[in-house]
């Protein structure tokens, strides 16, 4: 369990591994943020985020971009650029120069997507794989398109992750984009239940599963359902603590949940 200003041993939490670690992973979105902020933002909860995303193509615009990744790499936080941007790269027919992009910034992480260009998950699977050769890819499955997220039945999503794994992805994630209109959660915001049951029970190993949530309800859901250390990303800055405190039951969403003691007593005094 990460460290704090004071021993609270008395206290008893659910176990999320130090990092380095390989489960209970955050991703933390970065929207452009200033410099003395994300530095201060690093510095301070750098312990309970283990990537940071360059949200879209902010990474091509914002300030600053190689002194924050020396701020990461100071505090050992990795870092990767939005899919968005591997996207634009491929319209404009530069997948060398991406490679070469990513090679410039010493990136160990990529993110291949194919949620707003025209390609196939088959030939998104032959990115994924070409990748991982020389990059730790992390692929994400689902499109940023509402009405196409919603029709994608459960089978393809499934079939797609299952390829990207194969294909050498390291992790794949399941798309909601930062707003959490779009697929797994339906436009008007509520997650897609029955579809993250198929997904959940396919036999597929959700350690290689990082589920965007970037709403209250979705960590909180995510966390109930799979456990504190479900991989969980696109959390904005603002709720890396908040994040942590659900994931130890440490907030009313998931208090009683993470206390099966407590659950146990409560019933037996009704």
């Amino acid at each position: 369990m990460a460290g704090n200003m004071m021993n609270l041993s008395y206290l008893n939490l659910p176990e999320h591994e130090a990092k380095p670690r390989e489960s209970g992973l955050t991703m933390v979105i970065d929207r452009g943020t200033p410099l003395t902020y994300f530095t201060d933002l690093i510095k301070t909860n750098g312990e309970f985020i283990d990537f940071i995303k360059f949200g879209w193509g902010t990474s091509v615009v914002a300030k600053d971009l190689e002194k924050k990744i020396e701020v990461l790499r100071s505090e050992g936080v990795d870092f990767y650029f939005g899919g968005t941007l591997f996207e634009k790269y491929l319209l404009q027919e530069k997948f060398d120069d991406f490679r070469l992009m990513c090679d410039y910034y010493g990136c160990k992480f990529i993110e291949v997507s194919n949620g707003t260009i025209d390609l196939s998950d088959s030939h998104k699977a032959d990115y994924v794989q070409s990748l991982s050769r020389d990059f730790r890819v992390i692929s994400e499955v689902g499109s940023k398109d509402q009405e196409r997220s919603e029709t994608m039945a459960p089978n393809r999503w499934i079939d797609y992750i299952r390829a990207d794994l194969e294909a050498g992805a390291v992790l794949v994630t399941l798309e909601t984009r930062e707003s959490g209109h779009s697929g797994i959660c339906r436009p008007n915001g509520e997650l897609r239940f029955g579809l993250i049951e198929e997904i959940l029970t396919s036999g597929i190993d959700v350690g290689r599963l990082l589920f965007e949530a970037p709403s209250l309800d979705l960590q909180s859901y995510f966390v109930r359902r799979i456990g504190p250390n479900v991989n969980l990303g696109n959390i904005a800055a603002d709720d890396t603590i908040s994040l942590e405190t659900i994931r130890l039951g440490l907030r009313s969403e998931t208090l009683l949940e993470l206390e099966p003691s407590t659950v146990q007593w409560l019933h037996e005094r009704a």
